[in-house]
């Protein structure tokens, strides 16, 4: 029996695929009057959110049909056709600007959730003819009967001098908004001062100043306000200057409980207010009890999730640089447990540091050996630079500090012999003359040695103790095999050495020297290398006792508390505990770049005497590195013009005033006329001869003069 085949599309009408939007607003206008609870919509409304979530433009097409359903009597669906409206209102303004009508509707709805929630639809869309349209709807309902939506009101205000400041400013809403501080609603308060608070930090001509009667008002309604606005009460005591003493120790008195709250961001932004107030406090004893409770809810974060910890040790930091005396006795609740992150162990272990003192040093050192021998190779180096920087923090522990470091070195663990060579370096710098018998064992490990900051460690210590390692020179030649090819930080580290090892021991280096002079001056690019060579040249050959004082002299005192920061930029972290600028440990400028500075105000109770010698410790070091670099500890207005004296009397020091003479003259020809006066005994003589260079420290060199009129290279670099 034959059967012919009939296409599906004799017996069905033809059925093209559809695209989704088609799709969706076929599903969108479905359902009609049988479906009472308007189940099909909301389901295609959840697909549109989901593709609008997705980033998928292609919703936009929507819109008019969106709009439509905008009228349906239901919350959900408001909830979703709102969310579409702010979200693709700037992409179809045209079409947008219908809704304006049906939000207007629903802002006189008897529900005050639908009333509040298109309010604050309508004042997230930054489009002219919304703008406009919510200023009046939000003057009516900053005085609506219920708290919800007035508290909605004021986050708007907010919300509207973000899209248009100048209007806000012209009309009276700022004015209504500060009204509601009155209110008799705390969560409302606590909204309106939110609100306040944005609206100033956005603003250069609002000032917002509390007194002390406000200030009290508004910790009275701590207790009843919401977690967050006890965060924004507590946000805003900022900007409370008390005038006097026992004014802040009240407060702060009053505040204090908060300090129990179970929300990290409350507890946080407490500490920050009580450390503010602390410094308008002159009794010590309501400090140390202040600073006494400080400590409990700060170690109660420690058992919060990694990253709170995190933010907490973070804050930590800076609590005692400031306050000490806040966490000197917790420094158990730092150690570092096996399940930490990394980010949290390491700084665990900078809090280790500038809590460990004479007492606990053994506990510390017995904790950080531990770490020293972990798997993870940060931590493990973090731990080690730790051992070392301890023992230069604590003198009487450094003997133990050094043998637990020795101890570590003969594990022969690359990384480990690597920051062990680092921090060694530095501890001879902090007792010179002392420890100077581990440096054999030092020598036992150069093969291990592959980063450059431990090669230059270790090159300087061959190079300051030259005089003591009997084959220095075999092992500076050894490094310099491969010269070229070092990062600059050890070429520099390997110039120095070999001009000390030449100061100390002329029969060694007298060979080494000029090479290595003659790679720096004339095989290399880097500008500082070559002038730090030919800066030795010269003084080499020109005076051997000056280049004896110079590059042997004492070193600046080396400490420790390299790390603390300045106390103007301490000041404003800790007026800023709790922020994201807090983590960085930056001021909040270099954080936020819109964000305003905050400072101690001045008052008749602030107490300055911490903050003034701090001042004066800072700037008394940096006037005595500045005037003790190189100049024998002269004063900083030290001029060596003035040691010139009066050539026709002959007084005066002849060599500084030459010197000075040259450097003016060299200086104001800008490196014009000048040619090197080539001869044998120099470095770098004549390019055609073939002899080695010789350095004789009895026969200096003559001192380069500007060429008068002679036509030379042109340019001393050349």
């Amino acid at each position: 029996m034959f059967m012919a085949y009939i296409p599906a599309s004799v017996h069905s009408p033809m059925r093209f695929p559809q695209g989704k939007v088609a799709e969706l607003r076929f599903e969108l206008n479905s359902g009609g009057k049988k479906d009472k609870h308007f189940t099909a919509k909301k389901v295609a409304l959840k697909k549109i959110v989901a593709n609008m979530t997705m980033s998928n433009n292609d919703m936009v097409a929507l819109f008019p049909d969106i709009v439509g359903c905008m009228n349906i009597p239901n919350l959900e669906i408001k909830k979703m056709c709102f969310l579409f409206l702010v979200n693709y209102a700037r992409m179809r303004p045209d079409v947008a600007v219908k809704a304006i009508p049906v939000l207007q509707h629903d802002m006189e709805d008897p529900n005050p959730l639908v009333r509040a929630l298109a309010l604050r639809t309508m004042s997230y869309i930054h489009v002219r003819e919304f703008v406009e349209a919510t200023v009046p709807i939000v003057k009516h309902l900053l005085r609506d009967p219920d708290p919800y939506v007035r508290k909605t009101a004021a986050y708007c205000v907010a919300k509207l001098y973000d899209h248009d400041k100048h209007m806000v400013e012209k009309s009276d809403l700022i004015d209504r908004l500060n009204g509601l501080l009155r209110d008799d609603n705390p969560t409302v308060v606590a909204s309106a001062l939110a609100g306040l608070m944005d609206i100033w930090e956005r603003s250069d001509a609002i000032k917002l100043t509390i007194d002390y009667s406000n200030a009290s008002k508004m910790v009275a309604i701590l207790a009843d306000c919401s977690e967050w606005g006890q965060t924004y009460i507590l946000e805003a005591l900022m900007s409370y200057v008390p005038q006097e003493c026992g004014e802040a120790s009240l407060l702060a008195e009053r505040i204090a409980p908060r300090l129990s709250h179970s929300n990290s961001a409350v507890v946080l932004t407490c500490i920050r207010v009580i450390l503010y107030l602390m410094n308008y406090i002159a009794d010590q004893k309501q400090i140390a009890a202040l600073c006494r409770k400080l400590s409990p809810p700060l170690v109660t974060l420690l058992a919060k999730g990694p990253e709170v910890q995190y933010l907490a040790l973070r804050n930590a930091l800076l609590i005692l640089q400031r306050r000490p005396e806040v966490l000197r006795n917790d420094i158990r609740v730092f150690f570092c447990k096996y399940n930490d992150p990394i980010y949290v162990k390491v700084t665990k272990l900078e809090l280790i540091f500038m809590l460990a003192n004479e007492k606990n040093i053994d506990e510390v050192l017995t904790e950080l050996r531990e770490y020293a021998t972990e798997i993870d190779v940060h931590f493990v180096r973090k731990a080690v630079r730790a051992i070392g920087k301890l023992a230069i923090k604590i003198e009487p522990a450094a003997r133990r500090c050094i043998n637990l470091l020795l101890e570590l070195v003969a594990t022969k663990v690359t990384y480990i012999v690597q920051e062990a060579t680092v921090v060694i370096r530095n501890i001879f710098r902090k007792y010179p003359n002392q420890y100077e018998s581990i440096i054999g064992t030092l020598c036992e490990h150069l093969d291990s040695l592959d980063e450059p900051e431990a090669k230059a460690a270790m090159v300087w210590v061959i190079g300051q103790y030259a005089s003591r390692i009997e084959n220095s020179d075999a092992l500076l030649e050894d490094f310099l095999f491969s010269f070229a090819e070092e990062p600059v930080e050890v070429q520099l580290a390997l110039l120095t050495a070999t001009v000390k090892l030449f100061i100390q021991r002329p029969t060694k280096g007298q060979e080494l020297v000029p090479k290595v002079l003659k790679w720096a001056t004339e095989e290399t690019d880097n500008p500082d290398l070559r002038d730090r060579a030919y800066m030795y040249w010269r003084l080499l050959s020109t005076d051997m006792d000056a280049a004896r004082r110079i590059v042997m002299g004492d070193k600046p005192a080396i400490t420790a508390e390299s790390e603390r920061l300045d106390p103007m930029t301490l000041e404003e972290m800790c007026l800023n505990v709790g922020t994201l600028a807090t983590v960085y440990l930056k001021p909040v400028q270099t954080v936020f770049r819109n964000a305003r500075p905050r400072r101690l105000h001045d008052s008749p109770a602030l107490q300055r005497q911490e903050t003034a010698a701090a001042h004066a410790g800072l700037r008394s070091d940096a006037n005595k590195s500045l005037s003790q670099l190189g100049m024998g500890g002269q004063p900083a207005d030290f001029d060596p013009r003035s040691d010139r004296g009066d050539p026709r009397n002959g007084d005066g020091n002849p060599a500084m005033a030459q010197a000075v003479s040259d450097a003016d003259a060299y200086f104001s020809s800008q490196m014009r006329d000048m040619h090197i006066q080539e001869q044998g005994d120099s470095f770098g003589g004549n390019a055609g001869e073939s002899q080695g260079y010789v350095v004789n420290q009895y026969a200096p060199q003559t001192v380069y003069q500007p060429a008068q009129g002679v036509a030379g290279n042109g340019d001393l670099l050349l």
